[in-house]
């Protein structure tokens, strides 16, 4: 019996995996499609494995900074904190919006912290709303100073137009295998983050040489959901950024992946991150951003680079309400989840 509650409060995680599945990483490759150079299927495969790889490999970092917002210490609250964000980004998905995981699950966890009484960090909820910021406007520096390397590149090389087609895929498939590993890494927080401390994992050894940690086995978990998520939710939301907020050419549809998947990358990198603060440079806190925001900062870096035209406004403008409304929506709702699962079916959510 145990065993059943419990998978049926870790559904939540695999219910938010899929909803990231069908919403950002579907960003990864939404230009690609966008602009045909990759078919969907192919798009689909090279997602899933790399976004696994990174859950697993790079992914605990950033759920580290989700725990000191909120440590939530009963599992049937994590099941309610992550559903809660999950339903969130489905409803926004279900209008063809690029919303934000991350911002749907601070915004759930914070609704905990409101329904346990316990006080949000505000120096952790300060570093993680500053990303909300910077993501979009690094995102939008980073594809164009990659612009303006192409640009030069394509101005003082003559490469046949078949070849730089050619070229073009593959930079496709190489960057959105990049900015898949990226995702995977930092936002696998998002998906399976809250349940790190009530985990029911334990450690694998294999051959007395390989151990697979618990953390390790929810976060392969996350993946395999967000896989899922790939295939079966996420292509109205790939042609939504890939064509409707600005009109890409397959070699700006390589700019944007490369950008984005930058963006994720500094922000998860646990050796990029070691390596600056051990030189006392500044660097870029380890937290779960959302590959939504960096895929339509670069878009817009793109169109301020080629003179701002054809920038669809109101598109944006509809993008950016929801991502204002994501975050309140996520902690109302979680708010109404914890009331439900503690007072109506008498479960445990605050130890």
């Amino acid at each position: 019996m145990e065993i059943l509650a419990t998978a049926i409060f870790l559904s939540a995680g695999l219910f938010m995996g899929w909803s990231l599945g069908g919403n950002d990483a579907a960003n990864i490759f939404g230009t690609a499609v966008g602009t045909r150079m990759i078919r969907f299927g192919t798009a689909a495969i090279i997602c899933s494995v790399f976004v696994i790889l990174g859950a697993v490999i790079g992914g605990s970092g950033t759920s580290h900074t989700l725990g000191e917002l909120g440590a939530i210490n009963k599992i049937a609250g994590a099941f309610a904190v992550s559903a809660s964000a999950a339903f969130t980004v489905m409803m926004m998905s279900k209008r063809g919006l690029p919303v934000s995981t991350s911002q749907a699950i601070v915004g759930a966890i914070i609704g905990w912290n409101i329904f346990a009484g316990f006080q949000t960090d505000t120096s952790v909820a300060l570093d993680i709303v500053q990303t909300w910021i910077f993501t979009p406007i690094l995102g939008a520096i980073f594809a164009i100073i990659i612009y303006w390397i192409v640009k030069y590149f394509i101005e003082h090389t003559k490469i046949h137009v078949v070849k730089m087609d050619k070229y073009t895929r593959y930079g496709l498939v190489i960057a959105g295998a990049f900015g898949a590993y990226s995702l995977g890494a930092n936002n696998i927080a998002n998906v399976m983050g809250v349940f790190i401390n009530v985990s029911p994992f334990s450690d694998i050894v294999i051959a007395n040489t390989i151990t697979i940690t618990g953390v390790q086995q929810l976060f392969l978990l996350g993946g395999l959901a967000i896989a899922v998520g790939v295939f079966t939710y996420s292509k109205r939301v790939m042609m939504t950024v890939g064509s409707s907020v600005f009109k890409l050419s397959p070699i700006t549809a390589f700019i944007v992946v490369l950008a984005s998947a930058l963006v994720l990358f500094v922000f998860s990198s646990q050796g990029l991150y070691n390596f600056l603060t051990a030189r006392n440079l500044p660097a870029f806190p380890l937290v779960p951003v959302s590959q939504s925001q960096a895929v339509i900062g670069a878009i817009m870096g793109i169109g301020l680079a080629k003179g701002g035209r054809n920038i669809d406004v109101t598109k944006i403008g509809k993008i950016g309400f929801g991502w204002v409304l994501t975050p309140l929506m996520a902690m109302l709702i979680s708010i109404l989840a914890l009331n439900i699962l503690q007072n109506v079916f008498l479960q445990s959510v605050v130890g």
